[in-house]
């Protein structure tokens, strides 16, 4: 019995003290270099193989899109996914140097050996390592770690080494990313995700009619639903915040499909060719809108609104049916007094002239001595005179004049009226092919045809006994008392006017041929052009000067239409050449029918403004900044004008 159990303990003693003398052997073989470096050379060599390499169908697919994408599309991606295996591998790296008993057996006797100056060394490269010195460790790693199993101890511990830093540094990269790109967000523009959405829906199509796409009907089929919904993204949309919330899904589920749209069609010379193709039939198709737009401006700018159409004929009746005819305008005898303010109007639309009358007795001082002369047509006679009979302009002077009682105006006298009924003239205005492929459309005008247009260069003849008449289109309205202008010196001149030569495209050579000598050789091409609209005329200097001979002289020259298209301005540039006085601008304030961006304080300071240009204030196309002027001289509550439906 004590013989088995002497036995037993020598057995248990065995068990117990071999491996302990066993393990003992093992250090006191391990402190020997050559033993050590081999050990450390097979761990290290396992870490290497098992840490850093990818796993298989984690990145593949999305690293070789991301190879391939534009550098627009692909770099956040890339940057994103070097970071991500970066990081992974350093946190598989530190895990394994705490589960490993082993490592940490072999880096105390490292730290044990070399002493404190390579952790210092360490710790000082890690304190200089900025945001583009990691990125330079991060792709060279992979590189420190293969060249371990061949280089010496000293080396590879600087590698060991190195690793820390750029774990660490890869982290703050990390963390500083969102705060960059919170800075560049500050910075974007509100449209930048609409522009890219549209940059995207072009790509696609230009995708879509590439060959190599197109027998691919999954992808084709995959591009076109996405070209739905990013077109339904971005419909009405043209600042960032009007994005539905799926935006930026749909703005990724696309940027995919043209991943694999690039992977398909690799030849750039086929996209740049498609595109060059695109880009010329947009061009052409701006073109054909922008001449379709002039056109439809042309003739909105000609047609009759239905209420203005409504308003002469309900006059018309009231005028016959009332006897007005046998009734007159009160103080008939200031119609010829020098010593009193004369206006001329010419007009045929009646709301217009109301208007010019309305707002030039609103703002005079004394009313009483002004005198309004309108001169119309014989179809808007009667309607106009009924208007201002039942619609008297306070204490001022009215008289309504028919064109037709001026039997000294016809054909033989005038150069104008000849040209203006020849057959040639109206075949001019009135052809719609032709008028489509001319390129001064604006002369197309059928109100040119009007002798109207033309009366203003037969002031004498209209008012013989006047000194100075002051000339109004019926596009204007009158802010301020212009008495002001009777008392201005025109120094000799004939005509007072404000110069438009602010601008290039109103100087002499854009109205009148310098190709042609007769106008080459008597005036200058960049002489400042003036504005008609709102002139002083000084009748007895036209008179002295002979003004509408020298009229009728330039019309007869240009009875081909050569020297200048039809129109008043560009004769009246060259009848009153040199006889021009310049007033100041406040005078005169044009561009309200045509420019948006007239400035708000040249339309305060402005005695009169102008809507010259085809957006008229009582059409709907008018411009809605400017309508407020004129409309505050139209009484919309008149019975008249609630019968024609002509509202504000």
């Amino acid at each position: 019995m004590l013989s088995l159990r002497n036995i037993v303990l020598l057995l248990l003693s065995i068990t117990v003290v071999a491996p302990i003398v066993l393990f003992t052997a093992r250090l006191s073989t391990f402190n020997s270099p050559s033993t050590k470096q081999e050990f450390i050379e097979d761990v290290t060599a396992f870490e290497t193989s098992t840490t850093l390499k990818e796993p298989v169908g984690v990145y593949n697919e999305d690293s070789t899109s991301t190879k391939n994408l534009p550098r627009d599309l692909g770099l956040r991606e890339s940057g994103e996914h070097a970071s991500a295996r970066v990081l992974s591998a350093t946190t598989e790296e530190d895990q394994t140097q705490r589960d490993n008993p082993i490592k940490q057996v072999t880096d105390g006797n490292k730290q044990g050996n070399q002493g404190g100056s390579i952790i210092k060394k360490g710790d000082s490269t890690n304190e200089n390592v900025s945001g583009e010195d990691a990125i330079d460790v991060d792709d060279n790693d992979g590189k420190l770690n293969k060249s371990a199993q061949v280089s010496d101890q000293e080396s590879r511990i600087k590698a060991t080494k190195q690793e820390q830093p750029a774990t660490e540094t890869s982290s703050s990269v990390k963390k500083k990313r969102p705060i960059l790109s919170n800075k560049k967000n500050d910075q974007m523009p509100s449209d930048a995700r609409v522009q890219r959405l549209k940059d995207q829906l072009i790509q696609a199509k230009i995708y879509l009619s590439l060959p190599a796409v197109k027998v691919n009907p999954r992808l084709t089929k995959e591009l076109r639903l996405r070209v739905k919904e990013v077109s339904q993204t971005i419909a009405g949309a043209s600042k960032d915040s009007e994005l539905p919330r799926n935006a930026n899904e749909r703005m990724k589920k696309m940027e995919h499909s043209l991943m694999k749209g690039k992977l398909m069609q690799d030849d750039c010379s086929a996209f740049v060719k498609k595109l060059r193709a695109m880009l010329h039939s947009t061009e052409e198709q701006l073109r054909a809108h922008k001449k379709q737009a002039l056109l439809l401006t042309q003739l909105a700018a000609k047609t009759l609104p239905k209420g203005l159409h409504c308003l002469p004929l309900r006059l018309t009746t009231e005028y016959y049916y009332s006897n007005s005819s046998q009734k007159q305008f009160p103080n008939q005898e200031k119609l010829e007094d020098p010593q009193l303010y004369h206006y001329a109007i010419f007009s045929d639309n009646i709301l217009a002239t109301a208007v010019v009358v309305n707002s030039v007795t609103a703002n005079a001082k004394d009313a009483s001595k002004h005198v309004l002369h309108i001169v119309t047509d014989r179809l808007n006679y009667a309607a106009m005179r009924m208007w201002f009979l039942v619609n008297p302009p306070g204490k001022a002077t009215i008289q309504v004049q028919n064109i037709e009682d001026f039997t000294w105006l016809n054909s033989s006298y005038s150069p104008v009226l000849k040209q203006l009924n020849s057959p040639a003239m109206i075949d001019y205005y009135f052809k719609a092919h032709r008028a489509t492929s001319d390129s001064n459309l604006k002369y197309r005008n059928p109100k040119y045809l009007s002798i109207l247009n033309h009366l203003r260069f037969y002031l004498p003849e209209i008012f013989p006994k006047l000194n100075k008449v002051l000339f109004l289109d019926d596009d204007i309205v009158v802010q301020k008392d212009l008495i002001g202008l009777w008392s201005v010196d025109l120094k000799g001149n004939v005509n007072g006017a404000v110069e438009t030569c602010g601008e290039i495209f109103h100087r002499f050579d854009r109205y009148l041929n310098f190709s042609n000598p007769l106008i080459a050789n008597n005036f200058d091409p960049r002489a400042c052009g003036w504005a008609y609209g709102m002139n002083i005329f000084d009748l007895v200097e036209w008179k002295r000067q002979n003004i509408t001979e020298v009229y009728h002289n330039w019309q007869n020259l240009n009875h081909d239409r050569t020297l200048w298209k039809l129109g008043t301005l560009p004769p009246g540039l060259i009848t009153f050449w040199k006889r021009t006085f310049t007033l100041n601008r406040s005078w005169h304030t044009l561009g309200l029918g045509y420019n948006p961006k007239v400035k708000q304080k040249d339309i305060d300071r402005a005695a009169v403004i102008h809507y010259n240009g085809n957006l008229k204030p009582w059409l709907e196309i008018s411009i809605p900044r400017f309508r407020s002027y004129w409309a505050k001289y139209v009484n919309y509550d008149h019975v008249y004008l609630r019968e024609c439906n002509i509202n504000p």
